[in-house]
């Protein structure tokens, strides 16, 4: 662990005591009899296209170098041990896959509603690259963010032409947004994202803070809705502005949630909103207030189980007193009254100074003290890992050195596969372990697992692995331990792990 301040220390060690002190305290069974089991940790990247932030490096970039890039990234999170990614697929209105909804996307071809040519289907590449490589690919949208100032002109296609009786130009130069309270808004938003869960192999939906907008999109004026709530109330309706505003956010939210669960039960929905709800909850939290300007009551949301996992965006240092991650991190927990997962989005900025590394490692270790049941976290953004080697050794050499298997969500699904069929033969001096599956669509990972002398170890393997080479003695403290066990397990989309096949050897 890099150096730290004693006070930082002494302040971290208080946060994990005390974290450690709500959990019901059982004696850890010896080596010898420890039921073996692989960590469970979500561990995901966002990648953001807005403004070619993450990738594809610049608009247009040629199809080849836009698939080499996305390789590239998705071998450094399988390296480092993440298990998904949260894909940016559409940044303002847009598509960075084959719409009939929407255009292609700037971000991609440098020109709105170009397909890529040669032409390729960037979420179904990206989709495919990270299942071979046992990660989770959640698609991110923006449900009403039409038109972003770095996304170049607005055309033709832009929705802001083809829907203007739904779109509202702010008055900061290029921004346009969907009106959220019109029905068309909602019914083409929930289109969008149906369109998506039917035709592709996602893991989840996932939106983030960008609801009604942040005030400084329209000069730090009021959202220009004046005419549809004119109508609402022409309409005999009673509801303040701003309640009518959370309204029709809320219930959105709670239907897309319906109709997700309608087209694919298993399809994970995700929110990552801005980090403090409003000042004052909890007592020391201040200075923004996500009620009143984005209008998104994100505690209801949780509150109600309209979610499968919620990424609250802590983006703020353990020791700060007025944002401090654990503080924040604990009134979230205390409003999981559904307990779904809570995954916390972190951020340190681009400084790859080793406080600033430090600053992680102590977050991911605070957030597996506090949610011991569901630990994980979404790291703002992959560039922030993959262009700093500090923060990527210090994750793969810290808390990220083994690998782990995204928890389940049994609320979704909480039936196991059928466990597979292990059968292992001596081949000089390793081991080949074989394996089959009688439902092998079924299986997303296996876990292969080892006993060499009492002490039990993991691997993770991806979907298309059968076969492997196991070594049959290892070097423990500058002495042999021969193996003596081997088992396999299935584990399936929703993270449900199967009973293991397991294969003693003789001593």
């Amino acid at each position: 662990m890099l150096a730290m301040p004693r006070i930082q220390r002494l302040y971290l060690f208080g946060i994990l005591l005390l974290a450690a002190s709500c959990r019901t305290s059982k004696p850890a069974p010896s080596a010898a009899t420890a039921e073996p089991r692989a960590e469970r940790e979500f561990r995901a990247a966002w990648v953001a296209t807005v403004a070619n932030i993450n990738w594809p490096s610049k608009p247009g970039l040629p199809v080849d170098s836009q698939k080499l890039e996305a390789v590239t990234l998705l071998d450094f999170l399988k390296t480092h041990h993440f298990n998904a990614v949260v894909f940016q697929v559409r940044p303002q209105a847009d598509a960075l896959y084959q719409s009939s909804l929407e255009p292609w996307s700037y971000y991609l071809t440098g020109q709105q509603g170009k397909a890529p040519d040669p032409y390729y289907d960037p979420l179904q590449f990206w989709t495919e690259e990270a299942h071979r490589r046992g990660l989770e690919l959640h698609v991110w949208l923006n449900p009403y963010r039409v038109h972003h100032p770095s996304g170049g002109p607005v055309t033709d296609s832009s929705l802001a032409r083809r829907r203007p009786e739904l779109v509202l130009p702010l008055k900061s130069p290029g921004y346009h947004w969907f009106d959220p309270a019109l029905e068309g808004t909602k019914q083409h938003s929930t289109n969008v994202v149906l369109d998506i869960v039917r035709r592709y192999d996602i893991d989840g939906v996932h939106f983030d803070d960008y609801f009604y907008p942040y005030k400084e999109y329209n000069k730090g004026e009021d959202f220009p809705d004046s005419v549809s709530y004119a109508a609402y109330v022409a309409g005999g309706g009673k509801l303040s502005r701003g309640d009518w505003r959370r309204e029709a956010v809320n219930s959105f939210i709670a239907n897309l949630y319906t109709e997700i669960k309608k087209e694919k039960k298993t399809v994970k929905f995700g929110l990552s909103p801005f980090g403090i709800y409003r000042p004052g909850q909890p007592e020391t939290a201040c200075c923004f207030d996500q009620y009143d300007v984005l209008y998104a009551d994100a505690k209801l949301w949780l509150n109600k189980g309209w979610i499968d996992y919620f990424a609250p965006q802590l983006y703020w240092p353990i020791t700060r007193p007025q944002q401090s991650f654990p503080v924040l991190l604990g009134w979230w927990q205390r409003e999981n009254t559904k307990g779904r997962h809570l995954w916390p989005g972190i951020s340190v900025g681009s400084d790859t100074s080793a406080r600033n590394v430090t600053e992680v490692m102590n977050q991911i270790m605070v957030s597996r003290g506090m949610l011991p049941d569901s630990k994980g976290v979404i790291h703002w953004s992959i560039g922030q890992v993959f262009k700093s080697p500090n923060m990527a050794n210090a994750l793969l050499a810290g808390p990220y050195k083994r690998p782990a298997l995204v928890p389940a969500s049994p609320w979704l699904d909480a039936k196991a596969p059928a466990a597979p069929e292990l059968r292992a033969t001596v081949q000089g001096d390793s081991l080949r372990a074989e394996w089959t599956h009688r439902e092998a669509g079924d299986v997303f990972r296996w876990v292969l697992y080892t006993q060499y002398g009492n002490s039990w170890s993991y691997r993770i393997l991806d979907a298309q692995e059968r076969t492997t080479m196991v070594p049959s003695t290892i070097t423990v403290n500058k002495a042999g331990q021969r193996l003596a066990r081997i088992a396999l397990s299935a584990v399936d989309r929703s993270g449900n792990e199967s009973a293991r096949s397991e294969q003693a050897l003789n001593p």
